[in-house]
């Protein structure tokens, strides 16, 4: 039998609200979201907002950029730097965030929250 998860879309905010190539943090019930619009490369990321390294509410206020062709973020106090695709920890370490789906339609940005995310 194959399981398939429902996804519940919420409107996170405007377009025009996200700062270009930068992170914002978007609260969905007691849970932090970090999302994040990476302008240069037209595409849009959504990550727990937790650096799972110390456990502090900061990747919101993380620096974007690549390693190759990979979208990372790097926490700001720690500096440890994580793929905004699939959450993987790209220093090293064996921690990882979790990973939102986004989508945008009509000038606004939805985070996609599955049933074990509620």
């Amino acid at each position: 039998m194959i399981e398939t998860k429902t996804i519940t879309w919420f409107p996170a905010c405007l377009v025009k609200d996200m700062p270009e190539n930068g992170g914002a943090c978007v609260r969905y019930g007691d849970s932090q979201i970090a999302l994040f619009h990476f302008t240069r490369r037209n595409e849009w990321y959504a990550t727990q907002n937790e650096c799972p390294h110390r456990r502090q509410m900061a990747l919101s206020r993380g620096m974007i950029g690549t390693s190759g062709d990979v979208p990372k973020v790097a926490c700001p106090f720690h500096k440890k730097t994580f793929s905004l695709a699939t959450g993987e920890c790209l220093s090293g370490d064996e921690c990882s965030l979790k990973t939102y789906p986004v989508k945008v339609e009509n000038g606004w940005v939805y985070i996609g929250i599955d049933d074990e995310d509620e």
